[in-house]
């Protein structure tokens, strides 16, 4: 029995993309690998996994394109927009909006759908008297590359399967049974990040930025909160991710920071500026070399030199910006050529500072609002998206009782383009 992290690799118009999944006890001669990988990791000794990789083996990449069922133009449906049930949730009245993503159940009067259904569809086109709804898998038309890495041998009894947390943890789409690997790699959110055939996602209407609590940020943030906001492991996963992302000797910027910035101690930057709204957790990091307490939403100008950073992070913070795009092109301002920008999120902020739009919609579609933010700046290039899924909660986390997993992270970052930021 092993843990295995596996990494499907895909890309679309805009962006490169790895949405990564682990398994905590994977019995390798039982599961429903292509055989080529299985054998491939059945092949590794434990000390050849001890040598490699900090303790982790990795194998070739491998073709999974046939996870997904193929795209068909048959299940891209032109249909009345009152089809689109608007009253679906009790008190709450959804208005579609191009590029969103909604439970299949919230059509009617199409064939084959339930009301039930909560696997996803897409809204991808709608005028007067026309909705397409887009019914295949996010995925499907994309070609998938699975990659795959053995973390950890683990003790467990093979004869005893999949751990039940694997059987239960997915709501999988209806095109795949919801307990096979593939299922529980490629379903619920990967492929939802990414623009419907390079068209602009309407996240932006509907009030998006309005938030349940509209008072002047200072006094919201204004008692210091030395507390964390991710769990151990998705701590450590966010440290590993930064030093893989951000090269030596760098001036980095860390904005809407706290009292840590999550680097790794093995990172050796030039300087790093912190940017925040509370005083005293900025001077509670140690990792910062200048402090600086600052309001996006009430000025989103940064009070730096253009081009003053070689890197810049947003870490867990980005849904609180009521102004993204204009911070976005700020960034892109103060950060060199070829400057890289790290957003990263979780699923866990505080409600009313959030911003409606951050609220409603799937953990994927959040990833696809920083793509979005991304992409409409118009100042950035080498686009990627990130996610990690399904680690064990550590024992000692004080919601491990009721919380199996650790907090989700998902990662989207690109590279100020032009010697303008244009």
């Amino acid at each position: 029995m092993a843990m295995v992290r596996f990494e499907l690799s895909w890309q679309s118009d805009h962006a490169a993309h790895c949405d990564c999944w682990v398994e905590p006890d994977l019995d390798l001669s039982r599961t429903d690998l292509p055989a080529s990988l299985a054998a491939d990791l059945l092949d590794q000794s434990l000390d050849h996994c001890r040598s490699r990789m900090g303790g982790r083996c990795e194998v070739q990449r491998r073709d999974v394109t046939d996870w997904v069922p193929a795209y068909r133009e048959d299940r891209l449906l032109e249909l009345d927009p009152a089809q689109f049930n608007r009253r679906m949730l009790a008190g709450r009245l959804i208005h579609p909006r191009v590029g969103r993503f909604y439970p299949k159940g919230i059509l009617t009067g199409v064939e084959g759908i339930a009301a039930t259904d909560r696997s996803p569809m897409r809204v991808a086109a709608l005028d007067a008297g026309r909705l397409r709804a887009e019914l295949n898998h996010p995925l499907a038309g994309k070609a998938l590359t699975l990659g795959a890495r053995i973390e950890a041998i683990t003790d467990r009894d093979p004869h005893a399967g999949h751990s039940a947390l694997a059987g239960a943890r997915t709501n999988a789409p209806t095109e795949a049974p919801a307990n096979t690997l593939a299922a529980r790699i490629t379903a619920d959110g990967p492929g939802m990040q990414a623009r419907w055939r390079d068209q602009p996602t309407d996240f932006f209407s509907d009030r998006a930025f309005d938030r349940q609590d509209p008072r002047p940020d200072a006094g919201f943030y204004a008692k210091a909160r030395l507390v964390h906001h991710l769990d151990q492991s998705a701590r450590a996963e966010l440290s590993a991710l930064f030093g893989r992302l951000l090269p030596p000797g760098a001036r980095i910027l860390d904005l809407m920071t706290s009292w840590d910035s999550h680097l790794p101690d093995s990172l050796q930057p030039a300087a790093v500026t912190g940017l925040g709204l509370n005083a005293a957790e900025l001077a509670a990091n140690a990792a910062l070399d200048a402090r600086v307490v600052h309001d996006l939403n009430r000025d989103p100008t940064l009070p730096f030199d253009d081009s003053a950073f070689d890197a810049a992070l947003c870490t867990v913070s980005v849904e609180y910006l009521v102004k993204p795009l204009e911070v976005f092109r700020e960034l892109a301002r103060v950060l060199r050529p070829g400057g890289l920008f790290v957003v990263t999120v979780s699923d866990r902020w505080f409600p009313p500072k959030a911003v409606r739009v951050w609220r409603e919609i799937h953990p994927f579609e959040r990833a696809g609002l920083v793509l979005e933010y991304f992409l409409r700046s118009g100042r950035f290039a080498d686009l990627n998206t990130w996610s990690l899924r399904g680690l064990p909660r550590p024992a000692d986390d004080k919601y491990a009782g009721r919380v199996a997993l650790s907090d989700p992270l998902h990662a989207l970052w690109g590279r100020r383009s032009g010697a303008d930021g244009s």
